[in-house]
């Protein structure tokens, strides 16, 4: 597979990375033997960038995948996140104080198995603690040879620049693909006006753009789409009219729907590595297949007409409270 820089600080990677939380949480039950071979499955296929954070779990999933990168791990680029108080009932709130971060990194690199954290990302941004603060601690990690190369994760174009100027940031990890298009206004131009990469997260729509969603009611108890306000009533029914037609382009080139949703993402700009989760080789194989799938100017404006709006709010209204916009 070829790669993709982020950045201008020199941070190369796969044109599609894997993101493993769903391995670990949300997704229904886990299959750790399954997980580690699909991550090293992901390496024969070219695939090196690989997504993670402390809260996935909590903790389980950069340990899975710290025993799926031993003796690999200079085969790979390792992606965490830090930026949430995690107790004994799970996740909390927001927590950036940079006693944390320092805290959760050393966390990090122990259960991943390694001496530095290629991408650091805040997870997301802690309106009580002054960005400058955050990417300041973020910066010493750096000098301390622990991270190589740091990133924001849902943060606004004000909250963006304000941390660049301390320190380079090479990434913004955030929802992006054909049914979500929020960054197209505001964050994406100011991204390459700063030199930022973009590493959109659900870039298949959570399985709408696959053709594989069902009804919220449909999913087993603790499915993170039981309670998406996209997968509800009459959204569901309006986002999958727009889904059909990714499938008819799907089936006039001979691919799946959702190869063509990545390969429209991969088409949007060289600074976009999306990062598709799965925990099964067989849609790995899938969805790197999709680096290949060449889309003509008439088939990305059908999808680009079809899929300006998506019905229904990105999340509950708790998540939404923790995206910086």
């Amino acid at each position: 597979m070829h790669t993709r820089t982020l950045g201008t600080q020199g941070l190369t990677v796969s044109a599609l990375g894997l993101g493993c939380m769903g391995m670990s949480q949300s997704y229904g039950s886990p299959d750790d033997a399954e997980s580690i071979a699909t991550i090293h499955r992901a390496l024969e296929l070219g695939v090196t960038f690989f997504d993670t954070a402390e809260v996935y779990g909590p903790y389980t999933n950069e340990t899975l995948l710290g025993r799926a990168l031993e003796g690999r791990r200079d085969g790979a680029i390792i992606a965490t996140k830090f930026g949430w108080e995690i107790g004994t009932q799970g996740r909390g709130g927001l927590d950036s104080r940079p006693s944390h971060i320092r805290e959760a990194v050393e966390g990090s690199l122990e259960r991943l198995r390694t001496d530095r954290i290629d991408l650091l990302y805040q997870h997301r941004v802690d309106p009580q603690v002054p960005i400058e603060d955050v990417v300041g601690t973020m910066a010493d990690l750096v000098r301390q040879g622990k991270v190589r190369f740091l990133g924001l994760s849902e943060a606004g174009v004000q909250t963006i620049r304000r941390a660049h100027a301390v320190h380079p940031i090479s990434a913004l990890q955030s929802e992006y693909s054909l049914w979500e298009r929020n960054l197209e206004a505001e964050i994406i131009p100011a991204l390459r006006e700063l030199g930022i990469g973009l590493v959109p997260f659900s870039p298949l729509g959570r399985g709408f753009l696959t053709g594989s969603a069902r009804r919220a009611e449909d999913y087993p108890e603790g499915d993170y789409r039981r309670g998406d306000p996209r997968f509800q009533g009459e959204n569901f029914d309006a986002n999958m009219r727009a889904a059909g037609v990714v499938a008819q382009i799907a089936s006039e080139l001979g691919a799946t729907p959702g190869q063509v949703a990545l390969a429209w993402l991969l088409y949007q700009g060289e600074d976009l590595v999306p990062i598709p989760g799965t925990k099964r080789r067989r849609y790995l194989e899938e969805n790197v297949a999709a680096a290949d799938l060449r889309l003509d100017a008439a088939r990305l404006q059908r999808l680009n007409d079809a899929l300006p709006a998506v019905a229904g709010a990105r999340y509950g209204e708790e998540m939404m409270s923790y995206v910086d916009r």
